[in-house]
């Protein structure tokens, strides 16, 4: 194993993140001196930042021809957005949802996860594909823009007190212009080692995406929601994850079909399972934001539990373990009928309530 290329997907990841946070920054304070509402930030700006990386990494993948690490990094960091950047945000604090989000955003980003699987049964997304779903990233943002103004308060559309340094709109500029270059660079390092691992250890580059590059890719994610958790910015933490799905499905995975040489090959593995994963992970936002418009803590540990049973699936089955078939049985009669009876309970007791 090259050991300079490991030396390089480390730093990758290091780039990657600090790219993306570079980026972010510059982003958001260039919107705050313009006075755009928090949700707005987190559901545009921040989410087009913090997919930033998952964009990078997949022309990159694209383009060399690494079909399943495109889609398998896009389906991955979805799951992982939802399951473990929601759950670290909600052990942190509960986290407030907007109306908003439950009646327009959740539902469009369960709109595009099914139209995501319905393009892939054919096991290719072509340029009519990408063409399709890069046209609902525009229409979205269009519709964001046109309706920001209805989710701002007197104190966000005249802010009293903004650092001089955001004021500062060719600094800002620099910043994202910056983390873009790094976004570059570290996608491109961290695509070659999660390929030479891959090979290394005789592991399919689905399952790296789904993982190693979803986690690396999500770092900004993760960074985000830690932060903006502890300043009590809760539109952001919600707004980001919820919007940075969409412009993963929409965005990144149109643009790279677009521009994917010979289109993206999807894995009947992709198809059958993760993506399938990744939709109902996507509907089970609904009746847990809807009870009270509320993360509690105990939604955040369910969301992690989740996330470890997933990621322990994934290890079970790429190393054909003899535990298999018992742990899919646990989560099939008991694990699963277990948290429907749950969240079905919570949304009964909250339709009472109203």
């Amino acid at each position: 194993m090259d050991i300079t290329t490991l030396i390089l997907f480390a730093l990758g990841f290091v780039l990657l993140s600090y790219g993306a946070n570079v980026l972010v920054r510059g982003a958001e304070n260039l919107a705050i001196t313009m006075g755009i509402a928090p949700l707005v930030i987190g559901l545009t700006i921040v989410a087009f930042g913090t997919s930033a990386p998952e964009l990078a990494v997949n022309i990159q993948s694209a383009w060399n021809g690494k079909s399943d690490l495109a889609v398998g990094n896009i389906v991955g960091s979805n799951i992982l957005n939802i399951l473990l950047i929601l759950g670290i945000g909600a052990i942190i604090a509960p986290l407030k949802v907007h109306k908003r989000l439950v009646k327009i955003e959740i539902p469009l980003m369960i709109g595009a996860s099914i139209l995501l699987l319905l393009l892939s049964l054919d096991g290719m997304l072509n340029r009519l594909d990408g063409l399709i779903l890069a046209s609902g990233i525009v229409g979205y943002i269009i519709y964001s823009i046109k309706t920001c103004h209805e989710l701002k308060t007197p104190d966000e559309i005249c802010p009293t007190e903004i650092d001089k340094k955001s004021k500062n709109i060719f600094r800002q500029l620099l910043l994202i212009a910056v983390g873009l270059v790094l976004l570059v660079i570290g996608s491109q390092w961290l695509v070659n080692g999660a390929v030479m691992v891959a090979i290394y250890f005789g592991i399919s580059e689905l399952v790296i995406g789904l993982t190693i590059v979803s986690i690396g890719t999500s770092l900004p994610e993760i960074a985000t929601v830690i932060v903006a958790s502890r300043r009590g910015q809760q539109d952001i933490v919600v707004g980001n994850v919820i919007g940075s799905n969409l412009f993963n499905i929409l965005l990144v995975l149109g643009f790279t079909s677009l521009i994917a040489p010979n289109g993206i090959a999807v894995s009947n593995a992709a198809i059958v399972f993760d993506i399938p994963v990744m939709i109902v992970v996507a509907m089970a936002c609904l009746p847990i934001f809807f009870t009270g418009y509320l993360i509690e803590r105990w939604e955040g540990i369910l969301f992690l539990f989740y996330y470890f049973i997933y990621s322990l699936y994934l290890f079970l089955n790429v190393t054909h373990n003899s535990m298999l078939p018992i742990f899919n049985e646990v989560m099939l009669w008991f694990v699963i009928p277990m948290t429907v009876i749950t969240l079905t309970a919570f949304v009964w007791k909250s339709f009472k309530k109203k």
